[in-house]
């Protein structure tokens, strides 16, 4: 590693980002740590409820998060393999000042490399910031030591270099700058594949400065950050219960599909900050608004209806989209009709599971096929079977949830050389994304229009209930490990009730559709898509 930004020695103009810090703090509060700060990045009402309330009330983490937590530490396990020998200060997790003591004991003493250090910085008697970063690699340079000094590396299992990364990583050159009297030349982000990232601290110091103020300000206050629901990002939060039940009994606006943080301050400034406000506002009220529109303005407002009322609002026709133009009672129906729902193992990059639940409306059957691949070498072997399979019904209509399985169909078609072009655009024109009509035709009492959600809302149970995309992931890593073929029933059980989930939403979406659909269009998949 090389390069990196050259600031400044450490000198006497930036002690006011320091010394800012003491009117936040609070008597409670002594430690910031680099993990608060992350955290607090990604909702600061996380990192309120990490200092202020009893960990036992936290959720226990899912097997998915359990398996993220794993995956980064052999990936850092990995990366410090480069490096050797490594040198590790003796202390007990927690008590930081040992760390930090053992910590610069090794930086006096001028080794390569220091995994798991720990730097502190002393805002006030009471309130440290703590640095951890994974490495601390020795360099050319000057510090209270001698002719060297120290540059933090931070080992994410991330691909892309993250604003809340750079931040983190920035933290740690200020605090380290503290430490050894200088700031480092450079502060590293190790990330996925062996890419290395240098951040630009000159850019990056002012935005450091800003959140951790922020932080501080908002971890004093008497009361905890206002709630936000965002399943994108909260779904695997341990405190996302302790949020979620807090948002339910304010009727909270987040819990609405398309409230966006954004779009929500802004209702906040017309005094819309519950479901029935919102449901008795007209949208001609919000259309005006930064990001809303007609179109938007009118979804939201039916939205807060529909849950309010706990019933579907059909939405106003929309026009014609790619030339393709159905009648409701033709969403398009066939004698035989397929069911199609993917699983993907991303961590091993491989498509393994591609069902298919076949409606046969002439014989009144229907059959589940689970084409699956059992190793990751048997991808190829998976996907030509399932074209086999659909192309033995060339005018069954290929219903999916989402526009997913579509993508990932030309994508291993294309990979494979499985089909000419024309044979490709063909199978791809078969596709309805009934996710797609959904959201186009009506307006649902649901959280979100997830297709457990909509599935659910309709009256389709899954046969495992705490089933999910995640967890079929950790299953089927499950099934690598371990050759257990309980895991393998687990997935093919979901992957079946997803099929037949979607069956249910399309047949709920056809009867609902034909009093209120005049005109309305279903997406295909071109080739130029």
């Amino acid at each position: 590693m090389s390069g990196g930004s050259q600031l400044r020695p450490l000198t006497e103009p930036h002690r006011p980002i320091a010394r800012d810090f003491k009117d936040a703090a609070q008597q409670s509060l002594q430690w910031i740590t680099d993990d608060l700060l992350l955290h607090y990045q990604r909702c600061s009402r996380r990192a309120y409820l990490d200092t202020h309330h009893d960990s036992a009330q936290a959720d226990r983490p899912s097997d998915y998060l359990q398996k993220i937590k794993q995956d980064s530490a052999e990936h850092r396990a990995a990366v410090l393999e480069d490096y050797e020998p490594l040198c590790r200060p003796q202390y007990q997790r927690g008590d930081w000042r040992k760390g930090a003591q053992e910590t610069i004991a090794l930086m006096s003493q001028g080794v390569d490399y220091i995994v798991g250090g720990v730097l502190l910085n002393a805002v006030e008697n009471d309130l440290y910031l703590v640095s951890r970063p994974d490495l601390l690699v020795k360099q050319a340079g000057w510090s209270v030591w001698g002719d060297w000094q120290y540059a933090p590396v931070d080992i994410k299992l991330g691909k892309k270099p993250k604003l809340d990364y750079q931040i983190v990583a920035t933290f740690h050159a200020y605090v380290l700058a503290y430490s050894q009297g200088n700031w480092p030349h450079e502060s590293w982000l190790a990330l996925r594949e062996g890419r290395y990232h240098s951040v630009d601290l000159d850019q990056q110091l002012s935005k450091f400065g800003e959140a951790l103020e922020a932080c501080l300000a908002d971890l004093q206050s008497d009361r905890a950050p206002e709630v936000f629901i965002a399943h994108s990002r909260c779904d695997l939060c341990r405190w996302f219960s302790h949020c979620y039940e807090t948002a339910r009994d304010t009727f909270h606006l987040s819990l609405l599909p398309g409230v966006t943080p954004a779009r929500y301050s802004h209702l906040k400034t017309q005094n819309l900050t519950t479901v029935s406000d919102l449901a008795q506002a007209h949208p001609t009220q919000l259309a005006y608004l930064p990001g809303f529109g007609d179109a938007v303005a009118e979804k939201l407002v039916h939205q807060a209806q529909a849950t309010l009322y706990n019933e579907a609002i059909a939405r106003t026709p929309t026009p014609p989209l790619n030339g393709f133009v159905l009648a409701p009672q033709d969403l398009p129906s066939a004698e035989v009709e397929l069911y199609f729902d993917i699983e993907a193992a991303p961590d091993v990059d491989v498509i393994y599971l591609h069902g298919v639940l076949v409606v046969d409306h002439r014989t009144q059957t229907e059959e589940f096929h689970p084409l699956l691949a059992e190793t990751v070498e048997d991808e190829q072997t998976a996907w030509e079977q399932f074209l086999d399979l659909v192309l033995r019904y060339p005018q069954a209509p290929i219903y999916h949830f989402c526009p997913y399985e579509a993508q990932t169909a030309k994508k291993l078609t294309q990979h494979y050389g499985s089909l000419p072009p024309d044979d490709l655009r063909r199978l791809l024109a078969r596709f309805v994304d009934i996710h797609w009509c959904v959201t186009e035709a009506v307006t649902l009492p649901v959280e979100s229009y997830a297709l457990k959600h909509i599935a659910r809302w309709m009256g389709f149970e899954w046969r495992d209930s705490d089933a999910n995309g995640a967890q079929s992931i950790c299953w089927y890593n499950e099934w690598l490990t371990t050759g257990d073929r309980a895991y393998l029933n687990a997935i093919l059980r979901y992957n079946e009730d997803d099929c037949r989930a979607t069956y249910h939403v399309k047949q709920w979406l056809t009867n609902f559709a034909k009093p209120y659909w005049q005109v309305t269009t279903v997406p295909h998949l071109t080739a130029s898509a």
